[in-house]
């Protein structure tokens, strides 16, 4: 029975090396120059000018959201791109309403201002 795993024990071990091996070979080959800009904590985009509990502007938040929903469109479309012919017609229209929904949803966003940064 234990035989069965054991193949899977030695994938585990080889990539647990190969893992440790990358990051030993990180820490010792690679350059060793700390300056202040290397060392300094850099968070979205701009300078930590007061303490860790400032608020950000929702705009930042909504941008990022966006990002990931039509982000995750792109990764809806390809799959259906490759199965188009398999799903045929009916495949089609529903992604045609999936992608008006979010069409409809860009262009609220749009005409609420919400990808305008100052």
């Amino acid at each position: 029975m234990l035989e069965n795993y054991l193949p899977i024990l030695i994938f585990i071990l080889v990539g647990i090396f190969v893992g440790i091996a990358a990051v030993g070979l990180g820490f010792v080959l690679g350059p060793h120059k700390p300056d202040t800009e290397k060392t300094s904590p850099y968070e979205c985009g701009f300078e930590a000018f007061e303490d860790t509990r400032m608020k950000f502007d929702v705009r930042y938040y909504l941008v990022a959201i966006l990002f990931i929903i039509f982000d995750l469109e792109i990764a809806f479309l390809f799959p259906w791109a490759v199965a188009l012919d398999s799903i045929g017609m009916a495949g089609f229209w529903a992604m045609m309403i999936f992608l008006g929904i979010l069409v409809v949803g860009f262009i609220y966003e749009w005409k609420k201002g919400a990808l305008e940064w100052e």
